[in-house]
């Protein structure tokens, strides 16, 4: 399952969310994910991460099968299928450095969104 929030008036942009989702985490896993203001990040990334700094992207890992993405709205299209995959390998548990980087564009090539 997965939910699109559009906490902006903004409009959503039209990316396969759904699709790079299911790929990469698969159908089972349960994914919110919000589409957010800078105002929003920041206050989030102060409270759990405790930076004063606007995040393009968080992701919070509740259990094995649920997560929340958080997307600064304002990035560009194909920005934003960067973030989001970036965001959902964290929620597999990667950490950042050359692996997760390689993973990253692999999933590009894969989903076709460079």
């Amino acid at each position: 399952m997965m939910d699109v929030v559009n906490l902006t008036k903004r409009k959503i942009p039209d990316l396969p969310w759904r699709e790079i989702k299911e790929k990469i985490l698969g159908k089972k896993y349960n994914l919110s994910l919000v589409l957010a203001s800078e105002e929003l990040l920041r206050d989030l990334n102060k409270k759990y991460r405790k930076k004063n700094t606007v995040p393009n992207t968080l992701s919070f890992s509740y259990s094995e099968k649920d997560g929340e993405v958080f997307l600064n709205i304002k990035e560009k299209p194909e920005k934003l299928s960067a973030l989001f995959i970036h965001s959902l390998l964290h929620l597999k548990g990667r950490e950042h450095g050359k692996e997760m980087e390689k993973e990253e564009k692999d999933w590009h090539n894969k989903i076709k969104l460079q």
